[in-house]
């Protein structure tokens, strides 16, 4: 196995375990935001009120995405099982 190829996989797991996290941690992110200015807008400063409802919207994401990943996670370790003989070189 060489410099080259084991850099090449490396930035296709990093570039996978990015494009997995993404909607998940961006849908965190909107939620946490919108959740934020209603509690400046209304003062209400209450700590259980950001974490529940992105607590239950990153679950019900990891859900909803979980065939999606899936899919991808199965494609990457075929492939990745494919190529077996290669890295064993």
């Amino acid at each position: 196995m060489t410099e080259f190829v084991l850099l090449k996989l490396f930035e296709q797991t990093f570039f996978l375990c990015l494009l997995l996290s993404a909607p998940i941690l961006l849908l965190g992110m909107v939620v946490g935001v919108l959740i934020s200015i209603v509690q400046t807008a209304t003062s209400i400063q209450e700590q259980s009120l950001t974490f529940i409802p992105k607590l239950l919207l990153t679950g019900l994401a990891m859900i909803w995405l979980a065939p999606w990943m899936l899919a991808r996670l199965m494609q990457f370790t075929t492939q990745l099982l494919g190529q077996l003989q290669t890295f064993a070189r």
